[in-house]
């Protein structure tokens, strides 16, 4: 009889190649937002995904990237620091991107360490087979991948294959957290991280980066129906107009988007109550940062 195995892979990458993509297709749920902006994912995401053979924690970290501004050292100090605490190291890559500067710098940290690092080319149905394998090469020409992984997370396409080879490298050990447990993430920390991704995706130009949310309450009202309340913060008086909207127009269809994947959270009904403030300069402001959970001292 084989014995458990259990270990920790860390998904890195530019912002937007797809890390939270493939962290919710793997587990085969939403823990971490989704969103065509790129830094979405700012902090350590925890998912777990367990078999009756292993157990993968997998740890979805803010995109790496030169940082501007406090919130951003500290999302690209999350990403770097995992490199050297777990088994693998997943370097997921667009596939229909060129390489790039920023590339060469992820490559660069990759070098300082000894961890087993697998290449995963993602969104594979976007290119041709001589374009991926012209990268493939490329790739490898850089640095000495313990594997290379071709996958289209969005489509669920090989990731079954990146399992079964991430397996192969856990070293034996205990099952860490129970069979249904798929994050250690809190309750309100994934609902504000939901309430976000629609902010983010309702959203332009200057205001994606300068929200955060908090959420102040849930609480079951009724058999059935969880009362949940949240301010949504932004940066300056001008970004208030826009998330509240002509009328409220914004505030609401934020509200119905967020409360259709609330409710897919929480198995229940919900009635959502949104608030937006002002918090001038959160992003460079320490006791800020800390209140909304981008703590340096809890790396």
């Amino acid at each position: 009889m084989s014995s458990y195995k259990s270990g920790f892979a860390t998904i890195i990458g530019r912002p937007n190649v797809g890390k939270s993509t493939l962290l919710n297709t793997i587990l085969g749920q939403k823990i971490a937002i989704m969103s065509d902006k790129p830094q979405t994912t700012r902090n350590k995401i925890q998912g777990f995904f367990t078999t009756e053979n292993a157990q993968i924690i997998f740890i979805d970290t803010p995109g790496i990237h030169k940082p501007k501004h406090k919130l951003g050292e500290f999302m690209v100090t999350v990403a770097e620091r995992t490199l050297n605490e777990v088994d693998i190291v997943l370097y997921l890559v667009d596939a229909s991107a060129d390489f790039g500067g920023g590339e060469e710098f992820i490559i660069n940290q990759l070098e300082k360490i000894d961890t087993p690092v697998f290449l995963v080319l993602n969104k594979i149905d976007l290119v041709s087979r001589d374009k991926l394998l012209t990268l493939i090469s490329l790739y490898s020409g850089k640095y000495h991948f313990a594997e290379v992984i071709p996958i289209s997370a969005l489509a669920n396409d090989n990731v079954d294959q990146l399992i079964s080879v991430i397996e192969k490298y856990l070293p034996e050990g205990p099952q860490f957290y129970p069979a249904d447990m798929i994050t250690d993430q809190p309750e309100r920390a994934i609902i504000a991280e939901l309430i976000r991704e629609k902010v983010l995706h309702l959203t332009r130009e200057e205001i994606p980066h300068a929200v955060a949310v908090e959420v102040t309450e849930v609480k079951e009202r009724e058999r059935d129906l969880v009362y949940v309340g949240a301010i949504i913060y932004i940066e300056r008086d001008s970004q208030k107009g826009i998330i509240i909207g002509k009328k409220g127009s914004m505030l609401k269809e934020i509200g119905k988007l967020a409360r259709e994947d609330v409710e897919n959270l929480l198995g229940s009904k919900i009635f959502l109550e949104l608030w937006v403030k002002v918090q001038k300069d959160w992003r460079n402001r320490d006791v800020a940062l800390r209140n909304f959970g981008y703590d340096k001292r809890n790396i």
